[in-house]
């Protein structure tokens, strides 16, 4: 049965995506987060070379949306911070932390609705995004990109980023999930020690469905050039279906802490958090060998590690950790908890797989940055790769 994420015209597994690459090469370290080539800049045998491209997805629709409705145009920094932590995150799920990494960013938008004060916002959040990382020794150099007015095919605006790196070759994670291996689960909101404000935890997958989900039917006439008109000819149930408008406010003071309140169009528009400096810390102080993996929930939510595991089934308890948002998500739509769980991160973005003892460690490192991080799993053997989630009464299994 096609879920509503399908519906809207977009795949948390992308399915077809995978067969269409399926026989290209899967490069030097062939299970690893990231595709990983040899050195063809430097030609040094001790080392790789990672090319890595994403983007903030739709997420820009909904700033887009936001300032519209607010004149709020800061909103679009964030942006900025999504498409770049998309990108430097998955290269961290492969261990690089050293060396410089070089980025360019493409943005494409129609000029008609989006202004060069936009695009301002844009470049200036990026710079002072970079400037974050490199305070915790995460060397990034931006090398200029482009940004190219495409109103016949781009609604409001796409940002995208490319980065490039070398890395040696003895610090490559590859992915090697074990039978025994506990799950770590690094949260994706709250207020980390190097964010200036509450996260929700969205991060930049599932924001169709979210913003879709959320947000109410008083802007499908207003901002129609916000979604895909073919949505609404073929599923208008699935348009703007929410209750909320983006300047609504969530007091968290009702619910959660902190106590602050947010619009629930700055709440979902939360920056993507990066795990970088937690990353880099632990794979200081811990031997790379004792990492059997570390996954980015990104696309495919707490499914995402089925595309790396064979003969292995890991069980996640997520009862009591799922984070406020995705609630309200689920409360108010009816969204179903399979469909949830491999849309969303539910709130951990991050989850690296290791020992108990080095788990403990993971976990102290992680709350040192203000991050809550707790076991979540285990991982068994198993005839078939297979990944169960429970919470509460609520269990679903998921198999490659």
């Amino acid at each position: 049965m096609e879920d509503n994420y399908s519906k809207r015209g977009v795949s948390s597994a992308k399915e077809d995506v995978h067969s269409a690459i399926k026989n290209l090469s899967k490069g030097i370290f062939p299970n690893s987060f990231c595709k990983i080539l040899p050195d063809f800049l430097a030609n040094d045998p001790e080392y790789c070379v990672i090319m890595h491209a994403d983007g903030a997805g739709t997420k820009g629709s909904l700033a887009y949306l936001y300032w519209k409705e607010t004149g709020d145009i800061s909103v679009f920094k964030g942006i900025s911070q999504d498409s770049i932590v998309m990108n430097i995150d998955d290269i961290m799920c492969v261990g690089a932390t050293n060396g410089t990494i070089l980025i360019s960013s493409a943005i494409g938008r129609n000029k008609h609705l989006i202004p060069g004060d936009v695009i301002a916002e844009l470049i200036n959040g990026a710079e002072e995004f970079y400037e974050v990382l490199r305070k915790f020794g995460i060397n990034i150099e931006n090398s200029g990109g482009e940004t190219a007015d495409l109103g016949d095919i781009v609604r409001t605006i796409v940002v995208d980023n490319t980065i490039v790196c070398r890395v040696k070759k003895s610090d490559i994670i590859n992915i090697d999930i074990k039978p025994g291996d506990r799950v770590v689960a690094l949260s994706s909101f709250g207020k980390a020690s190097y964010e200036e404000f509450y996260n929700s935890g969205m991060g930049s997958n599932g924001l169709t469905s979210g913003r879709h989900d959320i947000f109410c039917d008083d802007y499908i006439d207003k901002y129609p050039e916000t979604f895909n008109p073919i949505l609404l000819k073929e599923c208008p149930e699935l348009v703007y279906r929410g209750k909320r408008k983006v300047t609504d406010i969530i007091n968290f003071g009702l619910c959660f802490e902190p106590k602050d309140e947010l619009t629930f169009g700055k709440f979902v528009l939360s920056p993507t958090r990066t795990y970088a400096p937690v990353v880099k810390q632990i794979l200081e102080e811990i031997p790379r060998e004792k990492i059997h993996g570390i996954i980015h929930n990104s696309g495919g939510g707490q499914t995402k590690v089925l595309n790396f595991i064979q003969g292995i089934h890991v069980v996640k308890n997520l009862t009591g950790s799922v984070a406020p948002l995705f609630e309200i998500i689920q409360n108010e739509t009816n969204t179903t908890s399979r469909e949830m769980y491999k849309t969303f991160n539910m709130g951990y973005r991050m989850e690296i797989y290791c020992d108990d003892e080095t788990a403990n460690k993971i976990i102290g490192i992680a709350n040192s940055f203000n991050i809550d991080a707790k076991f979540v799993g285990t991982v068994f053997e198993s005839e078939t790769a297979k990944v169960t989630i429970h919470n509460g009464d609520n269990t679903e299994v998921y198999e490659k």
